[in-house]
């Protein structure tokens, strides 16, 4: 779950500030894995990729990078097997070639690990013709656009379809329990590439998903990945897991960063960082459908128009929580979708969209999902298992939910015209 700010008892977790981990690391060499890989070689990330079929994935990229000659050829193999990685996600997600194991199509999970076990293999590959860090940055940079969909978004020519846009996020959490799946990124797997039917013509969905780490937000993956698709679609919408037992559309997204650690355990607080920060506003809002999509029958989670705000009253000190969205002047200590990097990436594609001129045109905003959850039974992560019946059900029902909201602000289009280029 992306939502830092509320709780979060459920999970038997108290998330303070004080966890947070200082941005700014000591000085000295640089890793040669990350925290994130690191975690690879526990049991649970080995098993859920052995019973996906994506534990030969790393072992396949790497006698590939080891066959490059050249600093062109090994870009081109990263290329390639990220995209391929992506695709491979995808397919398993929509019932397109083999199981590869017994965990469930709809398991986000072993993209996630499958990922990390490449970029562990670019960070470590000294190949014989040299490698400066700029160029290994650049390889990690190319396999983190490629896999994740970010650079595969394709939408059919000519009019007649309307253009959704829709992003996920990795797992995260994983220090606390490392089965953890994170149902957005489910949710991207299987609907990318889908249509849904409204009622003047098809919807073509596209999706990507984003890391939960703050330094790629800082250095703008958000805005670098959506701006050549917003001017050209007619909604989107991030997603990321947030609170028990319902789903929130979030009304207002803050300008603030609240420091809880990321996936590398990096912590970052402060006013969200922006090009342009003079004219950097403290709120923006969803123009989603939100009363539409609260309205309809999408599932058995509720939907809520979420309206709440942490935020420092103009002239103050103190920060106090508004019910009904900020007051003039105020600054942002909390969207709606709290302080973490899901608050994030809603505040950064809707400034976007603002800048780019859209937000009058351009519906678009985020849905936060249900918290999945284990079975009653399986709980404790040092016990249970990586899946169970309970946990499977939980995914399917929310990636159903997500595709039955986004179908219902798709409807609110009709006779609003589609949009081109």
């Amino acid at each position: 779950m992306i939502y830092r700010r509320v709780r979060l008892g459920v999970l038997g977790l108290t998330l303070l500030a004080g966890l947070a981990v200082p941005q700014t690391a000591t000085a000295g060499p640089a890793p040669t894995t990350t925290v994130e890989e690191q975690r690879l070689d526990g049991a649970v990330p080995q098993e859920i990729l052995r019973r996906s079929g994506f534990a030969s994935v790393a072992p396949e990229f790497a006698r590939a990078l080891a066959r490059s000659r050249s600093y062109a050829q090994a870009e081109r193999v990263v290329t390639r097997q990220g995209s391929r990685l992506w695709q491979r996600a995808v397919d398993r997600a929509q019932g397109r070639g083999p199981l590869g194991g017994d965990l469930s199509r709809d398991d986000d999970r072993p993209l996630y690990w499958a990922r990390l076990a490449m970029t562990r293999e670019v960070r470590s590959w000294e190949p014989s013709f040299g490698l400066s860090d700029g160029r290994r940055a650049r390889l990690l940079s190319e396999l983190e656009t490629t896999s994740r969909g970010q650079d595969g978004v394709r939408y059919p020519q000519g009019g007649g379809v309307k253009r959704i846009l829709l992003t996920g996020f990795d797992p995260f959490t994983l220090d606390r329990d490392i089965r953890i799946s994170n149902p957005s990124g489910a949710g991207a797997l299987a609907l990318d590439g889908t249509t849904v039917r409204t009622a003047d013509g098809p919807a073509r969905i596209e999706t990507m998903v984003f890391p939960v780490r703050w330094q790629d937000f800082a250095d703008m993956t958000v805005e670098r990945s959506l701006r050549p698709y917003l001017p050209k679609v007619d909604l989107f919408t991030t997603v990321s897991q947030g609170r028990v037992g319902r789903f929130d559309v979030e009304r207002t997204n803050g300008a603030w960063r609240g420091g809880f650690p990321d996936n590398n355990n990096v912590g970052s607080t402060g006013t969200v960082p922006v090009t342009h920060p003079a004219t950097q506003p403290q709120w923006t809002s969803t123009t989603l459908p939100y009363r539409a999509i609260v309205a309809a029958d999408t599932g058995r989670f509720p939907v809520y128009d979420h309206t709440e705000v942490t935020e420092i009253p103009a002239g103050g000190t103190t920060a106090v929580v508004r019910a009904d969205g900020p007051t003039p002047g105020s600054t942002a200590r909390a969207g709606g979708g709290g302080d973490y990097l899901s608050n994030e990436i809603a505040y950064r594609a809707t400034l976007l969209r603002d800048r780019l001129g859209l937000h009058g045109t351009l519906p678009g905003g985020h849905v936060h999902t249900p918290v999945l959850q284990f079975g009653a039974g399986n709980t404790d992560p040092a016990t249970g298992t990586v899946t169970d019946p309970e946990f499977v059900r939980n995914r399917v029902d929310i990636i159903a939910q997500v595709r039955a909201i986004v179908t219902v602000a798709a409807n609110s289009l009709s006779g609003s015209g589609l949009r081109r280029g």
